[in-house]
């Protein structure tokens, strides 16, 4: 049995600040990334109203407060792009100027209170960083300014070259957008790497980037330039062509849209920053599906053992016989979740993923038949998933629920490459088409033909449940 996961140890290893509050803007908790940013110890601010912690008047304490106080009350997310909000130095000395982006989320509890949890942000360099980078390129002539004026704006334009240079090798991408058509001002290598080509200064982003025009971004964009307020986006899903002719993919975006605000106050651009996190996004759908198919496993589990317990009884001439064979197919149960542990770092045999799946339910019961077939580690993983679901469905309410047999047979395709595999359910109950697709239904299909590219079809009939599918067997998956 694995040991529990150690949520305050996660918590504690998120790389982002995070912290938590009570429905009375009371401090609870907070991970180590918070503790970093803001300087201050845990022992600080547990059990203290935020405000107290970082004390502030004016706009920034209203638009924060604000902002916590609509999440509590509504329950809605709220994110606040960008709060000028000084804290106290660290060292006693008064306060340091900081800017933050935040977002708030209602965490509910089994009370009608719930809690709010803050995500943060500092900005601060970027948005210095930012400032500097992109002054007016034609300086002031001598008969407007003095020599020493001028010496400055110099320094200041130098100064501004060697900033671009340090956002065109910036990790995350950057790019400057002008004008109520958008035209690009400026795009750093990282920002050329996410969208696959060279060639957009000086070009609208609609003509750049064709393929985004009906994704709603150009929308975002007018409406900076409107409102003058910035946008944050946190893995927006966008599609794009990454290669010349090649189709759109998809992509998830954490990004800021940032308005360029001249002296006049005239907004004459906006400035675009972000991280592509497709690996992370996708990484956490993955997660997801598998928090949600081990809280599955937890309940088909115990119908499992039930089913093994009954069939084992049938069987048993003594409480000792009974005893010893049910011990036996729990040993066997236990072997098959390890088995698929593993395969998410090695290969594993077909066979081998077969019957310890099924050997709790005895295998005189189960014939197999094809050739021995070595599976890549993502094609064992999720094949090891369908197996079980196919088994736990088969011991509630199909054949291994009964006396009934399986038959499991597969061979390859004609070039080696795909898997055809049968399961078949005999001499059992009548297999029926359920009203509805419950989770092991849909995580099979999921697995088969979202995970694994494959296809499959089910027959429901009197003699029982008949599944067959094909999936490719290669190693590397897109």
């Amino acid at each position: 049995m694995s040991s529990p996961i150690d949520f305050r140890a996660v918590f504690d290893r998120i790389s982002t600040p995070h912290m938590l509050m009570d429905h009375d803007l009371i401090i609870l908790e907070m991970n180590q990334a918070y503790v970093d940013v803001t300087g201050r110890s845990r022992e600080e601010m547990q059990g203290r109203y935020v405000f107290d912690v970082f004390p502030s008047e004016g706009q920034s304490r209203r638009l924060l407060e604000e902002s916590l106080l609509r999440t509590r009350d509504t329950g809605e997310t709220d994110v606040i792009a960008l709060l000028h909000y000084a804290i106290p130095r660290s060292d006693g000395g008064g306060f340091e100027d900081r800017y933050w982006s935040a977002t708030h989320t209602f965490v509910p509890a089994t009370s009608e209170r719930g809690f709010i949890l803050q995500n943060t942000q500092d900005i601060t360099e970027l948005r210095r960083l930012k400032d500097a980078a992109f002054l007016p390129e034609a300086p002031p002539t001598t008969t407007m300014l003095g020599d020493s004026i001028l010496r400055r704006v110099e320094v200041l334009q130098s100064q501004s070259v060697q900033i671009r240079r340090l956002f065109m090798r910036a990790p995350s991408f950057v790019a400057v957008l002008r004008g109520p058509d958008h035209v690009f001002d400026f795009a750093n290598e990282a920002y050329l790497r996410l969208i696959g080509r060279q060639d957009v200064v000086g070009k609208p982003l609609a003509e750049a980037l064709p393929e985004i025009r009906d994704q709603g971004f150009i929308q975002l964009l007018d409406e900076v330039r409107r409102s003058g307020e910035p946008f944050i986006g946190r893995e927006v899903p966008v599609m794009l062509a990454r290669e010349p002719g090649a189709p759109p993919s998809e992509r998830f975006l954490d990004f800021i849209y940032q308005p360029i605000v001249e002296a006049d106050g005239i907004v004459s651009g906006v400035f675009v920053e972000g991280s592509d996190m497709t690996d992370r996004a996708v990484a956490d759908q993955r997660q997801r599906l598998l928090l949600d198919e081990l809280n599955h496993r937890v309940k088909n589990t115990l119908a499992t053992v039930q089913a093994i317990a009954q069939q084992t009884l049938r069987g048993a001439a003594t409480p000792e016989i009974f005893a010893d064979a049910f011990e036996a197919r729990l040993l066997a149960l236990s072997q098959t979740h390890n088995a698929l542990t593993d395969s998410q770092w090695a290969g594993a045999e077909l066979r081998q993923i077969l019957m310890q799946e099924l050997g709790p339910y005895g295998a005189e019961r189960i014939h197999v038949g094809g050739p021995d077939i070595h599976l890549p580690a993502r094609v064992a993983l999720s094949l090891g998933m369908v197996f079980h679901e196919l088994a736990t469905n088969a011991a509630k309410y199909g054949a291994l629920s009964t006396s009934g047999r399986l038959r499991l047979t597969w061979s390859l395709s004609e070039d080696g490459e795909a898997l055809r595999f049968e399961w078949r359910e005999m001499d059992g109950p009548p297999a029926r088409r359920p009203d509805r697709k419950g989770f092991g239904s849909r995580l099979i299909e999921r697995s088969i033909t979202g995970e694994l590219g494959g296809t499959i079809e089910a027959d429901y009939g009197e003699t029982g449940l008949i599944v067959r599918f094909e999936t490719p067997l290669a190693r590397d998956f897109a």
